[in-house]
């Protein structure tokens, strides 16, 4: 039987607790209450008032929005020969999708979804009103409105809290090590930038999936309500339901432990095109190298020797620039 997510109160938390008790760990954490003071939380209560509220920030702004046949019931997905997907996209203003999705929730003929607007760009000073007290101002939200819909399993690069503005949010999460029983989808065909898992919202007796089986009843579940918020560390897999007729929510997206500027994803893409199809006992060897110079699975590949002669594998932040030059270097041919 799957597991529930871990609780905290949102009332218990400041920044210097979130980032060493939660985001070191790791794992994922459900926050009651953190933004119930919210003043868009308040307005969500009403879909009229909400719309008015929004209304006040609305910056003019166009933005792509999905729109599904009622067949689909809101799980936005693939077509049935994967080539294309079961959904139109439609560039409209914002204005008019939330009128779309607010003025008769649930009852039209289409489910509507809007997703990932920076609202810094598209509704200026919400992030005011609506300031997010764990993070860095720097850190904008980005909001996500619709009817019901069903989000299949998927990935982020980045941390992510996810915060309930109205409606419900359902969340099914399985563990970055589970990828290989998740049977992934295409990484570069996909319907919002990352790939989903094909087998995470499949039929039980689904026979296309066999190692999934073995890993279903491995997935934890969080139940969100307005005000609460979900911290999901980078590379955990989540599908996200939104289950009532209206729903909104805004996110963070940010890394905590960057260095600099270049993330990991482009490192493993980078590794894909120079190791991926070479003999298998090369693969084994360069996999040798990784977890000692990358993943130090046992502790600093140097430290046999004096700090002083650790060279470029010195303290990261004296030797970044050192080492990313010499990567562009050979990546150049030099």
């Amino acid at each position: 039987m799957s597991g529930t997510v871990t609780e905290i109160a949102g009332a218990e938390l400041d920044a210097g607790r979130f980032l060493h008790e939660i985001v070191e760990s790791c794992r994922p954490v459900v926050i009651r209450g953190l933004v119930s003071h919210w003043p868009a939380v308040q307005a969500a209560h009403t879909p009229t008032v909400f719309r008015a509220y929004l209304r006040r920030f609305d910056a003019g702004g166009q933005m792509e929005a999905f729109f599904g046949e009622p067949r689909i019931a809101g799980k936005y997905y693939y077509s049935d020969d994967l080539a294309g997907f079961n959904f139109e996209r439609r560039r409209m203003h914002l204005s008019d999708a939330l009128d779309l999705i607010l003025s008769d929730p649930g009852a039209g003929d289409q489910s509507v979804y809007a997703g990932s607007l920076v609202t810094a760009d598209y509704l200026p000073s919400f992030d005011v009103e609506n300031a997010m007290p764990l993070l860095d101002r720097a850190i904008g939200g980005r909001i996500w409105l619709g009817h019901a819909s069903n989000v299949s399993a998927h990935y982020d690069t980045a941390d992510n809290l996810a915060c309930v503005v109205a409606g419900r949010r359902r969340f099914t999460l399985y563990a970055p090590e589970l990828i290989a029983s998740l049977y992934v989808g295409p990484i570069d065909n996909t319907m919002a930038g990352q790939p989903i898992s094909m087998a995470a919202s499949s039929r039980p007796d689904d026979e296309r999936f066999p190692r999934f089986a073995a890993v279903r009843d491995q997935a934890l579940t969080a139940e969100l309500l307005p005000g609460d918020a979900l911290y999901l560390p980078k590379l955990w897999w989540h599908q996200v339901e939104a289950t009532a007729p209206f729903n909104a929510l805004v996110n963070y997206w940010w890394d905590p432990f960057a260095a600099g500027p270049d993330a990991p994803y482009t490192a493993m893409l980078l590794a894909m095109i120079a190791i991926s199809e070479r003999p298998s006992p090369e693969r084994q060897a360069w996999k040798a190298l990784f977890s000692h110079y990358v993943f130090r699975d046992h502790g600093h590949p140097l430290a046999h020797l004096p700090s002083e002669r650790h060279g470029v594998l010195g303290p990261l932040k004296d030797n970044y620039g050192r080492i990313r030059a010499r990567v562009m270097q050979m990546l150049r041919g030099g």
